[in-house]
């Protein structure tokens, strides 16, 4: 498996990877309607900040297909720490294979880099528990609006 930065060409394959993600990951934290409106990604795949400066967006690669991808915003305001994981999402046919925990290495290592000393997360109820055993912390509990549907978060903290 390779971790590397996202490429234009990634696109699309992020933007299936997401989708499929929410919709087989996400009734373990969340009723269907609730999965239901967070899949409903109207941006499609161009909206994802592959070429934006602010972010460092990452795709690993498994059995030459993309098998994940994680964004990591190195200055944010959003969660209680300096810089914030905006995402870390599996295909459900890589779920479970060390996908993720490689992904979000990845994005501390980039963090650790250009000296960030804690990453946050707003993460959803279904990935809790991945991040507790990642080391992170519950700092509060929240809400996201997925555009009308309220989901119950968790923020998350660690210090790098």
């Amino acid at each position: 498996m390779q971790v590397r930065p996202a490429t234009p060409g990634d696109a699309l394959a992020v933007f299936a990877l997401h989708v499929a993600s929410i919709r087989a990951l996400g009734p373990d934290g969340y009723a269907p309607d609730q999965v239901r409106a967070w899949a409903r990604k109207d941006h499609g795949p161009e909206a994802y900040p592959i070429e934006d400066d602010d972010h460092h967006l990452v795709v690993a690669e498994r059995e030459g297909e993309v098998a994940g991808f994680g964004d990591l915003v190195p200055d944010s305001e959003d969660v209680d720490a300096e810089a914030d994981v905006r995402a870390v999402y599996v295909h459900p046919r890589h779920a479970g294979r060390g996908v993720g925990a490689a992904i979000l290495a990845g994005l501390e290592g980039y963090a650790r880099g250009v000296g960030v000393e804690s990453v946050g997360i707003t993460a959803s109820m279904n990935a809790v528990g991945f991040y507790e055993r990642a080391g992170y912390e519950r700092v509060r509990e929240d809400s996201y609006d997925t555009g009308g549907t309220e989901l119950d978060v968790i923020v998350l903290r660690k210090e790098l």
